[in-house]
């Protein structure tokens, strides 16, 4: 009976932590999804391309943000804790998310729109940078033993669902609302919702408790030595880095590009291409976690080697063929594949990096290490797809982009077990602090 208690709690504090991750994609997702309603409406243009990259550019410009959230928040949770940190990064996500929600468009307000919409991308970039960070280590630290991966992969899973809802509520709106009217206003709807479940999910952060590990500690580390701690073990945040860079490549094409490239680039209808993000979104949800429980059996390296490989050879030759046939069966079959090769690197990437950072400084190491990698291969992975097709004029060039990402991540993940060897670090348990200096 105790046993099963104790693992409804686990459950509960799962679901507690993973809500407020799953506002912080969810807002991300909306500006992605609609992508040339909210470039109409704050960066109008003769160009479709040039709204666009004005759009893709400001969505970019969140992630420029996650490092200083990384440094500077990760030391706040490293210090006072999990629980207070993860309050105040939903409460700037919260603020981020109510200014892009109200403000006027270009229209009614002239320039202020677009400099209000790129603060409020900048504040909910702040707070992403470490939230993502904090919640793979809450996911961590209360993990039971033998199942880590399979607890860190919620965080990643909280996301998925955030892709699922924001695509169903845009189906939904695309059905019930003609193309003027919801490039008018209503592309606003889902930033709305975004702001109603503001109260609900601050109500789960407020109750969550603080993980075990953390209360055990009988020192916390001053944000100035965690800063120097972090700059010590450079190496390992950039090694982290490298690590994630084909999770962020892939995840963003797959899920944030796919509206805009399925109907600007393939000319299929804008329900097609949220159809397919949110089987997307479904197949993440599926794959991620047993990702994760794969890499707890088989172990980390196993996995992701053999899903950044795949990714490597196969991404630019499916999606060259998708260009030949466009479709939606053969644009939904390309983005499944990739869901799936995606699922199975980010279920063992996450908690490898968080295994490999030192105890002290594990949020701030995570986060900084994710962050650096979202600033480019992430966040800016549509703008730098559309500039690729427009540069090139080959439909199917994102497909190199991922593959280089894969190459990016192949390396990382060599240079992880040259510095295993180098310390006999035993696959799945912790680096020390000073084992990596």
């Amino acid at each position: 009976m105790g046993r099963t208690v104790a693992q409804q709690s686990k459950l509960w504090r799962v679901f507690q932590v993973s809500s407020g991750n799953f506002l912080e994609m969810y807002d991300f997702m909306v500006f992605g999804y609609y992508a040339k309603s909210i470039g109409g409406a704050f960066f109008p243009s003769d160009s479709e391309f040039a709204t666009l990259m004005a759009t893709f550019m400001t969505f970019g410009a969140g992630f420029l943000m996650r490092p200083l959230g990384a440094i500077f928040l990760g030391s706040y949770i490293d210090h006072h804790g999990r629980r207070k940190g993860l309050i105040v990064t939903l409460g700037l996500m919260a603020v981020g998310t109510l200014t892009i929600a109200c403000i006027p468009g270009y229209q009614t307000v002239g320039l202020i729109a677009p400099i209000v919409v790129v603060f409020g991308r900048l504040v909910q970039g702040l707070s992403a940078g470490v939230e993502l960070g904090g919640v793979s280590v809450y996911l961590a630290e209360i993990a039971t033993p033998g199942h880590k991966g399979f607890y860190v992969s919620w965080q990643s899973a909280s996301q998925q669902v955030a892709v699922i809802f924001a695509a169903t509520l845009g189906m939904m709106l695309s059905s019930a609302l003609p193309p003027d009217q919801m490039a008018a206003w209503g592309w606003r709807v889902p930033l709305v919702v975004g702001c109603v479940i503001i109260p609900f999910l601050f109500m789960l952060r407020r109750t969550l408790q603080e993980t075990d590990d953390f209360q055990a500690r009988k020192d916390h580390p001053s944000p100035g030595q965690i800063f120097r701690s972090v700059a010590v073990n450079w190496r390992l945040v950039l090694l982290g880095a490298f690590m994630v860079t084909m999770s962020n490549a892939a995840f963003y094409m797959i899920t944030a590009y796919t509206p805009t490239f399925g109907s600007s680039v393939l000319k299929l209808s804008s329900m097609d291409a949220l159809t397919v993000t949110l089987c997307v979104g479904l197949s993440n949800l599926l794959f991620v976690p047993l990702g994760g429980a794969l890499s707890d059996r088989i172990g980390r390296k196993p996995v992701l080697i053999g899903s950044a490989g795949l990714m490597l050879l196969t991404a630019y030759p499916i999606l060259s063929m998708l260009i030949t046939a466009p479709s939606f069966g053969h644009l939904l079959l390309t983005e499944l594949w990739l869901s799936l090769l995606y699922s199975g690197y980010n279920g063992g990437m996450i908690v490898y990096v968080t295994e490999i950072m030192p105890r002290d400084v594990r949020t701030s190491g995570f986060s900084l290490a994710y962050s650096l990698s979202q600033t480019f291969f992430g966040g800016f992975t549509p703008a730098i797809c559309t500039y690729l097709i427009h540069l090139t004029n080959d439909k199917a060039i994102p497909g190199a982009w991922l593959s280089f990402a894969a190459i990016c991540a192949l390396g990382a993940v060599f240079f992880a077990w040259r510095r295993e060897r180098k310390h006999q670090r035993p696959e799945g348990t912790e680096l020390s602090a000073v084992a990596v200096r």
